[in-house]
């Protein structure tokens, strides 16, 4: 039996099929769920391979919902949806601080910036103001003094370093306390040593130097573990002020700490850590409200408290994945190069007798190395000089090879500075992360190469590019408050390794915009196991992201430093803005960034 062929015309057929296409069916297209916040008009960079690029994306339950169009995301805007119009923004993942010190940024808003002064006679006013507002005996404190920038050498100096008559002359009633930009050396009074006890008599403790003129006196420098006793001092005198008092100074320390990340289009934190008290008191914190997401470390800690006590304080996603504290660190392997205090297999150039310091023993580091793996901990170990990052990478593979579940745990040396070429590659096969700051190698290089010498800066200082390219997983952060936390000053000297001064250091070791982007993003999300939900701007991931006036992927090198923060997000929620953000249009610049103009 044969079917009958149609007697229709094909024209009346096909326009019937097309009527039936276009009649409504019922459930189709499916509704799609209001989205609580909708952006559009955008150049979105989502760093997801699927969908690289996007127009509009939409936010519902604090997630990505969708991305694609304006056109096809604004299916999703209903009528309590908060639509955002960016006029050509930039929007990528929100940026994660990868290696900061969330309460010492926020103290360091709250005393001296001596970052800012171009030498000591300077500092030495600006403590001089200070005593003039202060009563006799309370201390003055400030952070950010680096000798190696200051424009003019203090005379008479021992190792660039100024003697103490000036500081004491203007500070005989108070106890002053100056913290090196590093954090690895401070420079004290007359009358905070005596209150630590510090005299002509008083030996170099293990792993740290007091800085001495030819007659063998203190001269107030102290480095690494030589000024814990002066830090000692200070906190007995904290600790005769009113509880209230403290309590509230520490919490607007967090505040603006807070604040001042958030404004940076920061949207999480890893602090490089706190003592186990402090991090019970930052979990009550995040309980009540904490405007970015932060990763805490243990650190500071004895060894034999670290054994006794670190597996319950364990913390995964508290307060609505707010809070999580995982790790241990940074343990100092050593200190650093503007100290001289970075631990180096040979003599610095221009201080042949001193090839730097092993501060935590690492016998001790060995010992904190066992307990990450028997109770699943990350650990980070701070390394700058050659040798300590070799020392630690030597700790990591024994431990590995005693106990193979600790290759999981994302183990990470930070700041990676200056490497012998032959531990290059053994980042990537040993799985170690390398927890770098693009805007040290700006800051620092002027100094590199006096310190040690042309071939070894070349061939080891910041080495960026090899390790990525030997498949070594590599971050970026600022190390803040020892950088302004900027990540946009830290993505410029990634991408360009312009020292400020018309020179480029090194250029060869250069990051590619998106490395530089992934530096900030994806990797430092991955570096906290949060690569699952944070890092990239895809369905169903947390929606926390940064918009910015620029796109840095294709601006201008020039450019770069007069984009701006306009909006951060985190969870779908606002948490900065930017005065005058919504007025912004495509196109629009800003002066240069005074941020990066300090920092060199």
């Amino acid at each position: 039996m044969h079917l009958r062929r149609s007697w229709l015309p094909v024209f009346l057929l096909a326009s019937l099929a097309a009527s039936a296409a276009d009649a409504p069916v019922k459930g189709f297209p499916p509704a799609l769920p209001a989205a609580d916040l909708v952006l559009r008009d955008a150049s979105i960079a989502t760093l997801d391979p699927l969908q690289p690029h996007a127009q509009a994306l939409a936010v519902e339950g604090g997630k990505i919902a969708a991305l694609g169009s304006d056109t096809e995301i604004a299916r999703y805007i209903g009528p309590h949806t908060r639509v955002m119009d960016l006029h050509g923004a930039f929007v990528a993942p929100g940026f994660m601080e990868g290696h900061g010190h969330l309460l010492d940024t926020g103290e360091s808003l709250m005393e001296l910036d001596l970052g800012k002064a171009p030498n000591w006679d300077t500092i030495v006013a600006m403590v001089k103001a200070a005593v003039a507002k202060a009563r006799p005996g309370e201390w003055i404190v400030g952070q950010g003094w680096q000798q190696s920038k200051w424009n003019k050498v203090p005379q008479p100096n021992v190792d660039g370093l100024p003697l103490p008559a000036s500081l004491d002359a203007v500070s005989p009633a108070n106890p002053v306390l100056l913290s090196h930009t590093s954090g690895h050396a401070i420079y004290a009074n007359a009358m905070a040593l005596k209150l630590a006890g510090i005299g002509r008599d008083t030996p170099d403790p293990a792993g740290g130097s007091i800085v001495r003129d030819a007659q063998g006196n203190a001269i107030g420098a102290l480095r690494d573990t030589a000024g814990d006793a002066v830090f000692a001092a200070y906190n007995r005198y904290l600790a005769t002020l009113p509880p209230q008092e403290l309590a509230a100074h520490k919490e607007q320390a967090l505040k603006l700490a807070m604040q001042n990340e958030v404004s940076k289009g920061i949207t999480g934190f890893v602090d490089m850590g706190v003592d186990f008290k402090t991090a019970g008191w930052l979990k009550q914190q995040a309980g009540k409200g904490f405007p970015l997401r932060l990763y805490a470390n243990i650190a500071g800690e004895p060894v034999a408290s670290l054994d006794a006590n670190l597996a319950g304080y364990r913390t995964l996603g508290y307060a609505d994945d707010h809070f999580t504290l995982r790790g241990i660190g940074e343990v100092l392997s050593d200190g650093a190069l503007g100290t001289h205090s970075a631990w180096f297999l040979k003599p610095y150039t221009d201080a042949p007798g001193i090839s730097g310091k092993n501060v935590v023993a690492m016998d001790d580091i060995r010992q904190i190395a066992r307990i990450a793996a028997r109770d699943g901990f990350q650990l980070s170990v701070h390394a700058i000089g050659d040798r300590a990052n070799r020392e630690v990478l030597d700790v990591f593979q024994q431990t590995y090879a005693q106990d193979p579940a600790a290759h999981a745990l994302r183990w990470r040396i930070e700041h990676a500075q200056h490497l012998d070429p032959a531990d290059i590659p053994r980042f990537a096969q040993l799985g170690v992360i390398a927890s770098m700051q693009s805007i040290h190698a700006c800051s620092d290089a002027p100094y590199v190469i006096p310190r040690l010498g042309e071939q070894r800066a070349e061939q080891g200082a910041y080495v960026w590019h090899s390790l990525i390219q030997s498949g070594a997983m590599v971050l970026d952060g600022s190390d803040t408050p020892v950088e302004d936390t900027n990540p946009i000053a830290g993505f410029y000297c990634a991408v360009t390794r312009d020292d400020g001064r018309g020179q480029r250091f090194f250029p060869a070791q250069v990051k590619t915009r998106m490395e530089a982007l992934r530096s900030y993003t994806w990797n430092n999300a991955y570096a906290v196991f949060e690569d699952r939900h944070l890092g990239s701007l895809s369905p169903g991931k947390l929606a926390d992201m940064v918009v910015i006036s620029g796109n840095l992927l294709t601006l201008p090198e020039d450019q770069i430093l007069r984009t701006r923060v306009l909006y951060t997000i985190v969870g779908g929620k606002l948490v900065y803005q930017r005065k005058g953000a919504e007025a912004w249009r495509s196109g629009q610049l800003f002066k240069a960034m005074p941020e990066f103009d300090h920092v060199n």
